[in-house]
């Protein structure tokens, strides 16, 4: 069984609680930005996860997966 909590950074994250994945690093132009060059994925409740490319494309793959129809059984219509 499929189940909607993916692993990001060290935290077991339930994909509900995702609202949205930034696609472009980010940039704010501080100096002492903590996040630049990282992507956010945002959580409800204004929390939000920092993460490198490659988890950022997981979570989407994982998003896309958990959003789309379940595949069909042989001899279902």
């Amino acid at each position: 069984m499929y189940s909607p909590i993916i692993l990001v950074d060290d935290k077991h994250v339930p994909l509900y609680r995702i609202v949205w994945v930034s696609d472009v690093p980010h940039f704010c132009g501080e100096d002492d930005c903590m996040h630049e060059g990282d992507y956010e994925i945002r959580l409800d409740v204004d929390d939000s996860l920092w993460v490198i490319a490659k988890e950022r494309d997981m979570v989407v793959a994982e998003l896309n997966k958990w959003c789309s129809d379940p595949p069909e059984e042989p001899g279902e219509f």
